[in-house]
């Protein structure tokens, strides 16, 4: 029925964040009730025509962690890995350190984010991504990740301290996706991309997920801006496996990827179990953030994702069949929250035609 159809709305919304400060476009991809929609404004370039198209690949950042939570409960569910396996199972050589007082760190504490281990690795990484905003941080990310290889991760691992008892408190970890992902190379004897490509190719029809860009490919990168600089930065740097936030999609592929969730097969399923609880509303599954108790959404799984040129969202609402995902190609403090906005407005719009 017309009335049902979203697409209007989405036009709107779009609209709305291109309208935003420092926003120079956006691209939202939606799945409600089984349609699909895609929608594209603005122009990538400040002062320059040319909207992002589906074509157009994105950083889509820390939204790669749900990428491996799901490659991670495959494997769960195929017997690969058991989720309070210890992690020194799979690594070669001596952690004395993964561990506090005994309590080892576990699968499912690096999946929750409770493992105790540092958000990026080198440490140092830390220390920069302390004042994103500044202009310097980019350039200083790459210097920093100029060279540095699985190898280095893994010996900065050994010099890493857990301060607690894993499990017990949340602490936002992008190493700790980083060593699922050699987890799951150790578990499978594949390459981490290969078994991304292969996976998502397979069970959801992505074809253009990536994370290393070869030279065909690298001029549909889109172009974005960091922070207040008006001057085009520079891509993420590659990280050792890519998997905490390297991944490289187009939204017509992330709209594969909301139909995949939405379906909910067995592996989707398993990814969606709380593996933590936080209180009656916030929980986390395999790397997903589960948001319980609003009775306009209910039960959803959310992810936001960032790098200093790009800012997304996705969010999955199984009681309103819908799936959202949103990108812009600017990072700054305002950004995401504009996108949030955005998200809210078209939720509630759906859902008061849901109600109708």
């Amino acid at each position: 029925m017309p009335a049902q159809d979203p697409g209007a709305d989405i036009e709107a919304v779009a609209q709305t964040l291109i309208e935003q400060p420092l926003l120079h476009s956006a691209s939202i991809g939606v799945v409600h009730r089984g349609q699909t929609f895609i929608r594209h404004r603005g122009a990538m370039q400040s002062g320059k025509p040319g909207a992002p198209t589906d074509a157009t690949l994105y950083e889509i950042g820390s939204l790669s962690k749900t990428l491996a939570g799901t490659l991670v409960a495959n494997a769960v569910l195929e017997g690969k890995l058991g989720l309070d396996d210890d992690v020194r199972t799979y690594l070669q050589g001596d952690y004395p350190n993964l561990q506090y007082q005994g309590a080892p760190i576990r699968i499912r504490h690096l999946l929750t984010h409770t493992s105790g281990l540092p958000n990026m690795l080198p440490e140092r990484a830390n220390t920069i991504l302390a004042d994103f905003t500044d202009h310097r941080t980019p350039a200083e990310l790459n210097a920093l990740y100029a060279g540095y290889g699985k190898a280095d991760f893994l010996s900065d691992l050994h010099a890493v301290r857990i301060p607690r008892a894993p499990g017990k408190e949340y602490a936002y970890s992008s190493a700790g996706s980083q060593l699922t992902a050699h987890i799951l190379e150790r578990v499978y004897g594949r390459d981490y991309e290969a078994l991304q490509r292969a996976f998502f190719n397979t069970a959801a029809g992505m074809t253009g997920v990536t994370i290393t860009l070869g030279d065909a490919d690298a001029s549909r990168l889109a172009v974005g801006y960091h922070s207040d600089n008006p001057v085009p930065t520079t891509p993420m740097p590659e990280l050792p496996w890519g998997a905490s936030g390297n991944v490289k999609a187009t939204v017509p592929d992330m709209v594969k990827y909301l139909q995949f969730q939405l379906a909910n097969g067995p592996v989707v399923k398993e990814s969606h179990r709380a593996l933590a609880r936080f209180d009656d509303e916030s929980s986390i599954g395999y790397f997903w953030n589960i948001v319980a108790g609003d009775p306009l959404t209910g039960t959803y799984y959310a992810h936001h994702g960032g790098v200093p040129r790009s800012q997304c969202y996705i969010y999955i609402m199984p009681k309103h069949d819908l799936g959202i995902f949103v990108i812009t190609n600017q990072s700054g403090e305002q950004t995401a929250h504009a996108m949030e906005a955005a998200i809210d407005t078209l939720v509630e719009r759906i859902g008061a035609r849901n109600r109708r």
